[in-house]
């Protein structure tokens, strides 16, 4: 398919993450043309755990960045085609029978931990029988927060009617209209994998509710028009073409150009996820990974997470690499770079210094160890700066592969060639150490934001100006770099990769001890 080189106006892509929602335009031909950007929080009550998504405050913020983005880019309402939405997976919004929101909470939410001990311990059977259906384990599941509301605030328990994603609800308050996408309402736990519908197994052996499901749509389908409400409070045109959207990682896909079985993904950002391309939902024999359904009808993806990578490189910018912030300050480059810059002069291995992290995903019975880094020596030669910046970089890539691997050892997919996009995509050094690490050549995308790209391709496939998802993904994608292994690392990062297995088994004894405190455990562990 050629790209739309005759077609004027804008796609509005809407991407609701877990820490700042985005509104990008994009031409039809796949060119960034202006973003707004507004960072939000969820509110805690006290509760440990809880972290509630703030409907009213955060649609203001969502109408703010509308606006902003349409004013800045110098687009008339008139302009925009379509919209659509992405937003963080797992975040769920209930509502009354007026359809009114009467509780929303974001995917970091982790109230319901009592709720999964109950469910493991009582209904072990179900939780088995509802991966096998639905790729999902108890942990992320929607299931316990119900049964928590149940439990905590049974007045809001019994007027809840319907239940959506997050994506779901910025598109039911664009249109008026209530429907979900199998790639986003996939990550609730109550699905059907093979039939990409709602499914409500379980769920009366529990004392929920069956019957809260709204319509389900493939993403890019059109099925509403913005409300004359709506276009008052964000300045877009009332009849604006409403366009089904879905997760952000399944969208990230698509505009990644991953749309076929066999096909493999990195999205780098504050989590890494890993994402393989199935022709069939398959499930692992031991719930260690989840299996979602792709934006793309009649594609599943095998994902395996990895756990803060971004958040972790955040915390040591910001802890111990002043100077180098002080110095992009004022050279106006990224303090990333500067690290980059001295990372490079340090040899691969980084003189055996093991970051310990994330672990491999063991998505039954997920947590990691304490964050810290072993191995180091007083010579500050060989655990300086750009010596502990590089080992985080390897360790990342070291954690990818592995996640990979499991994947590929019960899937029997091994896709030849990597895509790399999001933040950590932009660091040179990074996409070389992972091409190395996974003996796989690896692409980076012009466009590293692959999520709202995805998402303005899901809202031009619902006006027609492209035949399908799969086809605009492919399309309007373009490739910056393309890095190849270097064969001659390939045992030294094994090698690496094995001692850093052993320290992260010893290290995850400490906290079964107690003696160290785990850098995040899955709800009930």
């Amino acid at each position: 398919m050629d790209r739309p080189s005759d077609v004027s106006g804008y796609l509005l892509a809407i991407d609701a993450g877990t820490g700042s929602v985005r509104a990008v335009l994009f031409t039809p031909q796949g060119h960034q043309h202006a973003v707004a950007a507004r960072e939000w929080t969820h509110e805690n009550d006290g509760t440990p755990g809880v972290m509630n998504f703030a409907v009213e405050r955060n649609w203001a913020v969502i109408c703010q960045c509308i606006q902003q983005v349409l004013e800045g880019g110098g687009v008339r309402p008139e302009d925009v085609l379509a919209v659509s939405a992405s937003s963080m997976r797992e975040a769920i919004v209930l509502y009354d029978r007026q359809g009114r929101e009467i509780w929303a909470c974001a995917n970091v939410d982790a109230r319901a931990a009592e709720q999964v001990r109950e469910l493991q311990r009582d209904h072990a059977d179900l939780e088995r029988l509802t991966y096998r259906s639905s790729g999902q384990t108890y942990a992320l599941s929607a299931v316990p927060r119900l049964l928590w509301i149940k439990r905590h605030q049974p007045e809001v328990f019994a007027q809840i009617h319907r239940i959506s994603m997050l994506s779901d609800w910025v598109l039911y308050k664009l249109g008026g209209v209530l429907a979900s996408d199998p790639s986003n309402a996939c990550t609730s736990g109550m699905f059907d994998l093979a039939a990409r519908q709602w499914s409500a197994d379980g769920l009366d052996d529990l004392g929920l509710p069956q019957d809260l499901f709204a319509p389900m749509l493939e993403s890019g389908t059109a099925y509403g028009t913005v409300t004359p409400q709506a276009a008052e409070q964000t300045g877009l045109r009332p009849g604006t073409p409403v366009v089904m959207g879905g997760g952000d990682v399944q969208l990230g896909c698509v505009g990644l150009g991953v749309v076929r079985p066999g096909q493999a993904a990195i999205l780098g950002g504050t989590f890494w996820q890993q994402e393989v391309n199935l022709a069939r939902p398959s499930i692992h024999p031991e719930m260690n990974i989840r299996v979602n359904c792709h934006a793309v009808p009649g594609v599943w993806q095998a994902e395996t997470i990895a756990f803060f990578v971004g958040a972790a490189m955040r915390w040591f910018r910001d802890v111990f690499c002043t100077e180098e912030k002080q110095a992009a300050a004022t050279s106006g480059q990224d303090a990333y770079t500067l690290l980059e810059q001295l990372a490079r002069h340090v040899p691969a291995g980084a003189y055996g210094v093991i970051p310990i992290f994330s672990d491999v995903m063991r998505y039954s019975a997920w947590y990691h160890a304490a964050p810290s880094f072993l191995n180091l020596s007083l010579d500050p030669q060989r655990s300086g700066k750009g010596v502990l910046f590089r080992a985080l970089e390897e360790n990342a890539a070291i954690v990818t592969a592995q996640n990979l691997a499991l994947i590929r050892e019960f899937t029997q997919v091994d896709s030849e060639l990597l895509t790399f996009a999001g933040g950590a995509s932009k660091g040179e050094l990074w996409c070389q150490i992972l091409a190395d690490v996974t003996g796989k050549p690896l692409r980076v995308p012009v466009v590293k934001e692959a999520t709202a790209l995805g998402t303005a391709i899901a809202a031009g496939t619902g006006v027609g100006l492209y035949t399908s998802l799969a086809e605009g993904g492919e399309a309007l994608v373009r490739w910056e770099r393309t890095y190849q292994p270097n064969p001659a690392l390939a045992e030294p990062y094994a090698e690496q990769a094995g001692r850093w297995q052993a320290a992260y088994a010893a290290q995850r004894t400490l906290v079964d001890q107690g003696v160290t405190s785990a850098l995040w455990k899955a709800p009930g562990l």
